[in-house]
């Protein structure tokens, strides 16, 4: 049955605009998102093969564009309205960080570095640096490695601090693995980038580790 055939109380969009969109499935949600179904298969009806295929938003979200076809009913054009939505929500996400102090919002950067190292196969080291007030100037990629290992150099790390006049950064990196855990080259890596940084005044708020749909703070660990 197509969802214009429903009783209008259960239709998803109705549903959002009535109740918000907090109140919906991730299957709903992502009917809105899709609009139409295929033949014999309603929106959420497709929606909810999306989620079965995939098993999580946070890997549909990461999946190509060949991988995101082989579902009936779905190929570049919703590929790509599903990449601009994601990159609308970092960019709002972004916008956000820069508006508020980020040492009390962590689950805030967590969010805004999984968007910012979705599909990325290669380890990445990026660096957020903030102002004294710990509102975010500028997100900066220092390092691309290998699936492994990303080479950070401290004095890179300094030198763009300084560049940005910030007065304190937040450090990430991303496991391409799918294992947050911070290795001990992590940690060390951390150790070395405190007292490196501490020589020049700016301070070492945390350090996160993304692994797809998690984030592992090291602030929140106990680990800095």
């Amino acid at each position: 049955m197509a969802i214009t055939d429903w009783p209008e109380d259960q239709r998803p969009r109705e549903r959002l605009i009535r109740q918000g969109a907090a109140a919906l499935s991730d299957a709903e949600l992502l009917a809105v998102f899709l609009r139409v179904g295929v033949a014999g298969k309603s929106a959420v009806d497709l929606a909810r093969e999306m989620l079965l295929r995939f098993g999580s938003l946070g890997a549909l979200f990461a999946a190509g564009l060949r991988e995101f076809s082989l579902i009936n009913g779905l190929g570049p054009a919703k590929y790509a309205q599903l990449q601009a939505v994601l990159e609308l929500a970092k960019r709002a996400l972004g916008e956000e960080l820069e508006d508020g102090a980020l040492l009390n919002s962590t689950q805030a950067v967590g969010q805004y570095l999984k968007l910012l190292f979705k599909n990325k196969a290669h380890e990445c080291f990026v660096v957020l640096f903030l102002d004294v007030r710990n509102h975010l100037i500028a997100t900066e990629e220092l390092s691309r490695g290998t699936l492994s290992q990303a080479s950070v150099y401290p004095r890179e790390v300094v030198k763009a601090a300084l560049g940005h006049n910030a007065a304190a950064v937040i450090l990430a990196h991303n496991h391409p693995s799918g294992d947050p855990r911070p290795s001990q080259a992590d940690v060390e890596l951390t150790r070395i980038l405190i007292q490196a940084l501490g020589l020049v005044e700016v301070r070492v708020l945390d350090h996160f580790v993304v692994a797809g749909t998690r984030a592992h703070s090291f602030a929140e660990h106990g680990q800095m």
